[in-house]
C-alpha cells in the first residue's frame, strides 16, 4: 500500500484540481459540497457552491433558510429537487448537535443526506481523522492497481472496503482523498484509461495482464 500512496501523492503535486472545497477545515463546507457533487461534475457544482456559501454560510443561516430558496439556488445543477436534504440536515445538526457538526462517522451518518462515503470525506477533510472511503471511482483504482477483477457493484465488496481502509489509514487522509479522486478523472478512466501516462502501471496488475 506504501507504494500505491508514494505515486499517487507524487503525482497529484502537478495534478491537483483546486476546488474551493478543498482548502477547508469546515465540516459544514465539506458537507454542503457533497451533497452537491453526488452525480453532478466537480466544475458545474464550484458556481452554485460559492453562492450557496453567500447565501447560507452557516448551519444555522440554512436551518431558518426558506425551501423555496434553497430551491431556486440549486437549481443550475438540477437538485432543486433535493433542497429539502440541505434543511433537512441543517435542522437535524442544529436540533441534535446545537448546529456543531459531529466528528464521528455514526453520528455523521444520521444526519439525512448523509450517507458512509459523505461521512468519510468530512472526517478526512474537516477533521483530517482516518476513515474507510469507498465510492465507485476510489473502487474502480482499487479494483485494478490489484488486480481483483471485481465486477458489478463492486464498492461494497470486502476486499474493495478493506483495501480503501489501508489507503486511509495515513496521517493526511484528505490529500489520499483528493489524490485518488482526481487520478480516478484524469487517468483512471471508467473507460479507456490512459495507461501511457499512468503513475501507478508499473505495479499495476490489471495493466500488467493487459500486456501478456
Amino acid at each position: 500500500m506504501g507504494e500505491i500512496i508514494k505515486n499517487l501523492l507524487n503525482w497529484h503535486k502537478k495534478n491537483y484540481r483546486p476546488y474551493p472545497w478543498r482548502n477547508v477545515s469546515s465540516p459544514y463546507m465539506v458537507m454542503i459540497a457533497e451533497f452537491m457533487l453526488q452525480r453532478t461534475r466537480a466544475d458545474q457544482v464550484v458556481p452554485v457552491y460559492n453562492q450557496f456559501l453567500k447565501k447560507y454560510p452557516d448551519v444555522d443561516q440554512l436551518a431558518e433558510a426558506d425551501i423555496e430558496d434553497i430551491k431556486a439556488t440549486l437549481k443550475p445543477l438540477g437538485l432543486y429537487w433535493r433542497a429539502n436534504h440541505f434543511k433537512m440536515a441543517a435542522e437535524y445538526i442544529q436540533r441534535t448537535f446545537s448546529g456543531n457538526i459531529p466528528d464521528n462517522k455514526e453520528d455523521l451518518k444520521n444526519i439525512p443526506g448523509v450517507g458512509d462515503y459523505a461521512a468519510g470525506a468530512i472526517l478526512a477533510v474537516a477533521f483530517r481523522k482516518k476513515s474507510c472511503i469507498v465510492d465507485s471511482n476510489i473502487a474502480r483504482v482499487l479494483n485494478r492497481y490489484y488486480g481483483l477483477g471485481l465486477n458489478g457493484e463492486i464498492r461494497r465488496k470486502k476486499e474493495i472496503v478493506e483495501l480503501a481502509c489501508q489507503l486511509f489509514n495515513h496521517k493526511e487522509p484528505n490529500k489520499i482523498l483528493f489524490a485518488i479522486i482526481d487520478f480516478s478523472a484524469i487517468v483512471c478512466t471508467p473507460v479507456n484509461p490512459k495507461h501511457g501516462i499512468c503513475p501507478l502501471k508499473n505495479n499495476c496488475l490489471y495493466y500488467k495482464n493487459l500486456e501478456k
